[in-house]
């Protein structure tokens, strides 16, 4: 078993309340509970011998490895093929279809032998709180509790246990078309034993699932020539979403690097208001208003939580369920990945001035109205009042989109999403017939365009630049066209596309900005940034160069793991850096295909 394999090498699973990855060796590498962003349970990624691990698979290291999902599923299939035999792990949870939190969830693991005989090993090796807790172990011939003080887990099988020391091992021998199985269920401490399990029960189970994910695909309008990736990337944001409220979490894991070896370490298992605002465009383009409708709705319920409160209005992440706390520590017993360190749990982001968000927030408002989602009187207000104290506060120094620590700028896409805010605003106001200050909010939106056209452009770069300090790049920017800042085929937004060309793009990858000539107050460096890969694309087919998009989508689609899903960043030799997999990648990849293929379709018509 790698100790450390590449974070591409996995495939996620979840339940709609949290998310597993499972590795293509048959590991379960990372898994926290009850929720996304609890203390891990199993979390080898971050250290091999302290973070934990479930194994399931054959005991043949000579066997070669693919895994694969269940069409149109969240059900993942490894299969292991050797000259003696083949031999498959099926993972899934169930997902919550009652949309209330829970403390209990279930890793649902059935192995079954497809040609020839395979031995199958297993070894649960929980470490409760970031491995930081202890546990007892009781042991029955299939089944052991794993005591912890804030946590149990049960795991059963079909098959004969015995005890390592406080971990758990076992071993099934399968004949072509027999079958057996595992679960490990996580609950609270006094939560009561799970009833038995069976093959056959767990093998319904599958299948249950299994449906409940084509039945929820089924509802997508896409039909364009990407369905197999836009299909994936929609079941993967599903899979990143809290369903008891609708947020979406940035990424399933915590402290992955963005350079290997690096302090670029952060934990994504929170929702920020810019990633979740995106969401609902991507969503909406793919006909899920139900998604859509529910997050604007926390969002609505976050900005009301402020409207007259004295300071920020917006924090730029929240955990799921509202909580603003979300307080940064370092696990300095955990080595990191590959001794990346340090492992952060929290983000200390939470309390950073990004004026960005209010802009999107603002968009996504404006997306819901098309299918009726609409703020009501109350909740106008608390917008309204939002807006009336952005007049007065949007023009001051922040640390901007990408969360730099090193110190506050004027950042161009901050003003350029405060302009978005009034904009949405007035044009809410405007066609629900909302009472508003609409003199006020023309007045900022209007110098907020003058103040980006004149100190946001650089005459050395011919482009709209990162901060008013200098003339560096930033891919941010290409959300430009998208929110209408600028005409998508305008002189100036070209000549700042043909800058980004010169200066951000390697091979079609895009970098988010050069910290060397940017310095954000961290060490090292890091890979492209793949968000801001398909946010060129989409820039791309608004601005006609439609042969250059679909080329630079193509390839992007070459750098997905052997699943479809991507992390945050690729690395120079192509290998999947930071969080993974990232909610922001796969909703821009919607975003660019529905924009591309809208594009060629006009091309076709023409």
């Amino acid at each position: 078993m790698d100790r450390y394999p590449p974070v591409a090498d996995h495939g996620l699973i979840g339940d709609l309340q949290t998310a597993a990855l499972v590795s293509s060796q048959g590991v379960i590498n990372w898994f926290a509970a009850p929720r996304f962003d609890s203390p891990s349970v199993f979390a080898a990624l971050l250290d091999h011998d302290r973070g934990g691990y479930f194994l399931l698979a054959p005991d043949d290291a000579n066997s070669v490895c693919k895994q694969l999902y269940s069409p149109d599923t969240a059900v993942l299939v490894t299969r292991f093929m050797s000259p003696e035999g083949v031999g498959e792990v099926i993972d899934f949870m169930p997902p919550d279809l009652v949309l209330t939190p829970t403390d209990r969830h279930t890793l649902v693991r059935v192995v079954r032998s497809v040609r020839g005989r395979v031995r199958f090993s297993l070894e649960c090796r929980p470490r409760f709180d970031y491995g930081r807790a202890t546990h007892e172990l009781e042991l029955r011939p299939e089944a052991a509790a794993f005591r912890a003080p804030a946590q149990t887990g049960y795991l059963q099988t079909t098959f004969p246990l015995e005890r390592d020391e406080l971990d758990v091992l076992g071993e099934v021998v399968l004949d072509a078309g027999e079958s057996a199985a595992a679960a490990f269920t996580v609950c609270d401490p006094d939560g009561e034993r799970p009833a038995p399990i069976t093959v056959e029960g767990l093998t319904e189970q599958q299948l249950a699932v299994g449906e409940f994910w084509q039945n929820w695909l089924r509802s997508s309008r896409y039909s364009g020539r990407w369905s197999d990736m836009v299909n994936r990337s929609a079941i993967t944001l599903k899979l990143l979403t809290y369903a008891p409220t609708g947020a979406p979490v940035a990424a399933a894991s915590m402290g992955l690097p963005e350079q290997v070896g690096g302090e670029r370490n952060w934990d994504y298992r929170y929702t920020w208001v810019r990633d979740g605002s995106l969401s609902v465009r991507a969503l909406l383009d793919l006909g899920f208003v139900d998604e859509a409708a529910r997050f604007t709705r926390w969002l609505g319920d976050r900005i009301r939580d402020r409207a007259d409160a004295p300071g920020e209005r917006l924090q730029i992440m929240y955990r799921v369920d509202g909580d603003p706390d979300i307080p940064e520590e370092i696990l300095d017993h955990f080595e990191g990945y590959r001794g990346s360190s340090p492992v952060r749990a929290g983000n200390a982001a939470m309390d950073q001035l990004q004026l960005d968000i209010y802009g999107e927030a603002l968009y996504a408002l404006a997306e819901g109205r098309e299918v009726g989602v609409q703020t009501g009187y109350h909740g106008w207000k608390g917008l309204a009042s939002t807006l009336d104290w952005l007049a007065d506060s949007w023009d001051r120094p922040d640390e901007g989109i990408w969360e730099t620590r090193g110190g506050r700028k004027d950042f161009t896409y901050s003003r350029v999403m405060c302009w978005v805010a009034f904009d949405r605003g007035l044009r809410l106001a405007q066609e629900f017939s909302r009472p508003a200050d609409t003199a006020r909010w023309t007045a900022a939106r209007d110098a907020i365009l003058e103040q980006v056209m004149e100190r946001g452009w650089s005459d050395t770069e011919q482009a709209l630049v990162q901060h008013y300090d200098g003339d560096v790049l930033d891919a941010s920017l290409l959300l430009i066209p998208r929110v209408r800042f600028l005409a998508a085929r305008s002189p100036g937004w070209l000549s700042t596309l043909d800058a980004m060309d010169r200066k951000l793009v390697s091979d079609s990858l895009v970098y988010r900005y050069d910290p060397m000539a940017s310095p954000d107050g961290l060490r090292g460096s890091e890979g492209t940034f793949s968000l801001c890969t398909f946010l060129y694309v989409d820039a791309l087919a608004m601005a006609g160069r439609t042969t250059q998009a679909r080329y630079a989508f193509e390839k992007m689609h070459t750098y997905a793991n052997h699943v479809g899903l991507f992390a945050e960043e690729i690395g120079p030799s192509g290998e999947q850096l930071g969080n993974f997999p990232q909610a922001f990648t796969h909703l821009s990849l919607i975003l660019a295909a529905a924009t591309l293929d809208d594009a060629l379709n006009r091309e076709q018509e023409r």
